[in-house]
């Protein structure tokens, strides 16, 4: 990546010189070994902060309240065209592409956008736990049982302290039918998170013959698409739908 080596150029730099003012090359060696670590962490930050702000812009424009289907599609394109910008510093620093890619592979799969979704998901970061296990949840819809399931595995390796995707995976096993696979999933979140009563609730409910319900990890299991949101009683007997957020 570009940085690194701009930095290991900065340090090569600083040893040369300090050899160069009669000192021997290994007197150079502690100066250019901090000149190259120092300059790599600033530039490092810099990059940052410039993919931070665009996130934040693109935040911004998905937190906004649309008044119709038109303008929530507008939204989610501006927000997906502010993080394309920051593809472009992806070859001067590691992990910032796959880290993109996996918030706009999570913007498209929350949209629907399942091709989209796909593409960005897979290029997504190993360490960013939702995006592997919407991706997951991707492949449970397509009934790709198996790679759905090293997916998850790889969610929760990333994520073991998250009970939603724990519980997303048990739910997607126990409704394949794999209710002893499902209960194995949820011993294993307890032993990860044993002060979470939520995920002994639910390995409770398997052990019980039950049904593995989602509601004590709303809103987060909206995200997933794989059930309907509760529908709202308003004003006039007129009945809608909660926003997937």
């Amino acid at each position: 990546m570009l940085n690194l080596l701009i930095a290991l150029a900065v340090g090569a730099l600083v040893t040369v010189l300090i050899k160069l003012l009669g000192f021997s090359i290994w007197a150079g060696v502690v100066p250019g070994v901090l000149a190259l670590v120092g300059s790599y962490i600033f530039l490092a930050r810099r990059i940052a902060l410039k993919v931070q702000a665009l996130s934040k812009l693109a935040e911004k424009e998905l937190s906004a309240q649309p008044t119709n289907q038109r303008e929530r599609q507008q939204r989610v394109e501006k927000a997906i065209k502010l993080l394309e910008e920051g593809l472009v510093y992806d070859r001067w620093q590691f992990l910032i592409g796959s880290e993109i890619h996996a918030q706009i592979g999570m913007i498209r799969y929350v949209a629907k956008d399942y091709p989209q979704a796909e593409f960005h998901l897979s290029k997504a970061s190993s360490r960013n736990y939702m995006a592997k296990a919407l991706h997951a949840a991707l492949h449970y819809q397509r009934k790709e049982y198996g790679q759905m399931e090293k997916l998850f595995e790889a969610a929760v390796k990333a994520g073991k302290k998250e009970g939603v995707v724990w519980a997303a995976y048990a739910w997607c096993l126990s409704q394949m039918k794999e209710r002893d696979k499902a209960m194995k999933v949820m011993a294993r979140a307890v032993e990860a998170n044993p002060s979470d009563e939520k995920l002994k609730a639910g390995l409770t409910a398997l052990q019980n013959d039950k049904r593995l319900r989602m509601k004590a990890f709303e809103p987060m299991w909206w995200q997933f698409g794989l059930e309907q949101p509760p529908l709202q009683q308003v004003p006039g007997g007129r009945r809608v739908q909660f926003q997937r957020r």
